[in-house]
């Protein structure tokens, strides 16, 4: 190791340090306590309905007026009648029942109920699966 330079370290000193404390612990009891002994001005403010469950409920003054101002009737397109007896006709002239329908089609015997009771909401797919199982047509003109 001879013949080398003195050795120098090239490192400066790291400093660590605690980060600034946040919102919640300063308003904690210790640090306003410890505030007024140093001194320090303190400012105590009472927020507007604290601790009241006011303000959810005085906000649905503004949604009622909203809802009754609301006209347009917002539902589901159900399946029309004509459709619901189409359905049922071509089924009981193939002599099926709904379950057996169903099976047919691979869906539930639900979805075939809720079709002849006009309760679904039209769908395009399952319609067109009726109509091949059934051999009818049941969209658009006859």
């Amino acid at each position: 190791m001879s013949g080398v330079g003195p050795i120098t370290q090239d490192w400066e000193p790291v400093v660590i340090r605690k980060k600034a404390p946040n919102a919640a612990a300063r308003k904690d009891e210790k640090a306003v306590n410890a505030a007024r002994r140093a001194g320090a001005e303190i400012e105590a403010l009472k927020k507007f309905n604290a601790g009241t469950n006011k303000a959810a409920s005085s906000s649905t003054s503004l949604n009622t007026k909203k809802l009754d101002d609301e006209t347009e009737n917002l539902t589901h397109e159900r399946v029309p009648s004509e459709l619901k007896k189409a359905i049922m006709q071509a089924r009981l002239d193939k002599k099926l029942t709904q379950a057996q329908l169903a099976q047919l089609i691979n869906e539930k015997p639900q979805v075939i109920q809720e079709y002849e009771s006009g309760k679904a909401i039209p769908n395009q797919q399952i319609i067109g699966k009726l109509e091949r199982a059934l051999g009818a047509k049941l969209r658009g003109k006859k």
